[in-house]
């Protein structure tokens, strides 16, 4: 996906509802809702194990969600992807977006089909940082940090 459709995304959607936001400070999930809270987006946890997450309140699924939603943002394993392509299309979602290291193209291909933009193997806090600036001053952008691990120097 190329970097002025994720733009187009990020600048056209302003509700977020999280699946499988953690109430975790230390995990990827709770990082990611946080700043993009901080950044005015509402995020809506969607989680059964919590009542509530950074003060949201969080719903069991999608379908107990009573607002419109623009994007489902998937903090789940690839094989569990298609159990939520449905529901998304029933509750007008527009955009599907699957995390960093999830990647499902059968269930992809049916949210395409059904209308919906899907983003996959994408973290939305880091394509916010990158392409509105936040990560520059670590050297994301300039080469300094990889995510390739370094050879070992003796």
């Amino acid at each position: 996906m190329d970097n002025t459709t994720i733009r187009r995304i990020l600048d056209e959607s302003r509700t977020i509802a999280m699946v499988g936001l953690s109430g975790n400070w230390y995990r990827p999930s709770y990082f990611a809702a946080k700043y993009l809270l901080d950044k005015g987006y509402q995020v809506i946890p969607v989680n059964p194990g919590y009542e509530e997450i950074l003060g949201q309140k969080c719903y069991p699924d999608l379908k107990s969600i009573p607002e419109d939603v623009d994007v489902v943002d998937l903090f789940q394993r690839s094989e569990r992807v298609p159990g939520f392509v449905q529901p998304s299309i029933d509750i007008g979602a527009r955009v599907l977006w699957l995390q960093l290291g999830v990647v499902n193209d059968e269930a992809a291909e049916q949210a395409r089909a059904a209308g919906l933009e899907v983003v996959q193997d994408r973290c939305m806090k880091i394509e916010y940082a990158r392409l509105y600036g936040g990560l520059s001053w670590a050297g994301v952008n300039t080469g300094i940090i990889s995510s390739k691990r370094p050879r070992h120097v003796s």
